[in-house]
């Protein structure tokens, strides 16, 4: 595994995590009242903005594919923290709290990265960033549908994982845009 890889990885989760926690010293945790459904919405809102501006290549809104990754980035480690905590958690956390929740999905995400990494030898990087935009769409894809089916899967992985993946295919559009 390339060592700038991780040197990569963390530049770019480093942006990620700053925006996420002033947004949460602006705004609270107001994101605390979103079903998993609108998170996965969230996500796909995002992800066909960025397909649809790599498509057209004109945006007419004054927020760039950059930021969208961002978003998706963190809007995972959202959907992801959702999902470890319960409906009698308060809405409202501390931000030193929420910081703590964010590096710990980033920290595990990250230690699927290193594995998967491993086994495929860095694919991702011979990759088309347009591929890393339809892989996310077709990770809400799925997850809309185990959502669907109120997370009953036969044979398939849960939606952790899938925003798991997200979450390290926006890094990787990230760190080929040039993101650290």
């Amino acid at each position: 595994m390339a060592t700038n890889t991780l040197k990569e990885y963390d530049a770019v989760i480093a942006v990620c995590k700053s925006l996420f926690l002033k947004k949460t010293k602006d705004y609270g945790t107001a994101w605390r009242i979103l079903r998993p459904q609108s998170i996965t919405d969230q996500l796909f809102i995002k992800a066909q903005r960025i397909r649809t501006l790599e498509e057209k290549k004109i945006a007419k809104v004054d927020e760039s594919i950059t930021s969208e990754y961002i978003g998706i980035v963190n809007y995972c480690v959202i959907a992801m923290t959702q999902l470890h905590l319960s409906a009698q958690d308060p809405y409202e956390l501390e931000v030193e709290l929420v910081e703590s929740l964010f590096d710990n999905q980033v920290r595990a995400t990250k230690e699927l990265m290193l594995a998967k990494n491993h086994d495929y030898g860095e694919a991702w990087r011979a990759m088309r960033i347009s591929s890393l935009t339809d892989l996310i769409l077709m990770k809400i894809l799925r997850v809309k549908q185990i959502e669907d089916n109120a997370g009953t899967t036969l044979a398939s992985e849960g939606v952790y994982a899938n925003y798991q993946d997200m979450l390290n295919y926006a890094v990787f559009a990230l760190i080929k845009l040039d993101l650290k």
